[in-house]
């Protein structure tokens, strides 16, 4: 199972096995990985999964859809790196896959 780190924006980290064919969200949620929200399940109706995909990652995964884009419109502090996590399947060539958690998201 590929391993992903989540690093939150006080530099605490969390590493995970996610289960391949899952979303990067779920793994998440299955390892209560703290500021990934998820409200809505993973069906791009909320962007309480926002996430930075580190650079080296960035083009292993697909292009976000039109859908994803206008959904991390509503997101804070959105970089060119931002991605919702329910729309990031795992594969094996995510293995050591560095997500980081935005400010928003794991603090207040």
């Amino acid at each position: 199972m590929p391993r992903i780190k989540f690093v939150m924006s006080s530099g605490a980290e969390h590493e995970v096995e996610a289960q391949e064919g899952t979303s990067v969200m779920q793994a998440a949620m299955d390892h209560l990985v703290p500021g990934m929200l998820a409200e809505c399940g993973g069906y791009t109706n909320c962007a309480t999964c926002h996430a930075y995909v580190d650079e080296a990652f960035v083009a292993k995964i697909p292009e976000p859809s039109e859908e994803e884009r206008v959904m991390l419109d509503c997101a804070f502090h959105v970089r060119p790196n931002s991605r919702l996590a329910c729309q990031v399947q795992v594969t094996p060539a995510l293995e050591g896959l560095v997500v980081h958690l935005p400010v928003s998201q794991t603090e207040g």
